[in-house]
């Protein structure tokens, strides 16, 4: 039986492990699909159109929205992020899990769409503040300025902890690695991921029907 796709949502603070969790569950499952966002930010070194992101001016992003053409949006740091809505519906309907490492706002969006059935969301939290904060640094992708303002944005980001179905601290990546494959694995054994199960019901019923 082909099962429905999933919507697997990982959301952190900055610096709280998101990306590299999402990075590990992808190369665990190479058929898992990263989300790719379209953003009005401009293209970092290294980065390709349609690979890492969809780069939009603010008026073609803003023209998305208005059309109903986005599944998520939200402005961070002054650029627009948001989740195209029609590569999404054809990826879950054939099967295919879509991954989102997108932050609060994003979740809680896509929670309350008409996929919401779909989702299986995650929230990771930071050993310790000062823990975050030395990850924020040691990344080096920052400047200082940048580095403060993601620190005070993530005293709201935690407060949305309890919105997820799942809570992991990420204290050893392994070890948070193994309980996100665990949940992704539970989430795709739903009666909602199995479509076909009605058809195989009425089979085994037809079957008793036949022995009588």
């Amino acid at each position: 039986m082909q099962r429905r796709g999933l919507l697997i949502i990982l959301s952190s603070p900055s610096g709280a492990g998101k990306s590299t969790i999402a990075s590990r569950l992808r190369q665990w499952d190479p058929k898992i699909r990263f989300s790719v966002s379209a953003t009005t930010r401009a293209p970092r070194a290294g980065e390709e159109e349609g690979r890492e992101y969809y780069f939009r001016t603010r008026e073609a992003f803003q023209g998305m929205v208005e059309r109903g053409e986005m599944l998520e949006h939200a402005e961070v740091f002054g650029n627009l992020y948001g989740s195209p809505l029609a590569p999404v519906e054809a990826a879950i309907a054939s099967g295919t899990d879509i991954l989102f490492d997108i932050d609060w706002q994003g979740g809680q969006q896509i929670r309350n769409s008409d996929l919401s059935e779909d989702v299986v969301s995650i929230f990771l939290l930071p050993p310790s503040i000062a823990e975050l904060e030395r990850r924020l640094n040691a990344r080096g992708q920052d400047s200082p300025e940048i580095v403060r303002a993601r620190m005070e944005k993530s005293r709201s980001e935690i407060s949305h902890w309890a919105e997820y179905d799942y809570v992991l601290v990420n204290e050893d990546l392994d070890a948070t690695e193994d309980a996100v494959r665990t949940i992704v694995q539970a989430a795709r054994l739903r009666r909602r991921q199995q479509p076909g199960l009605t058809e195989k019901i009425r089979r085994l019923n037809a079957e008793f029907e036949a022995r009588k």
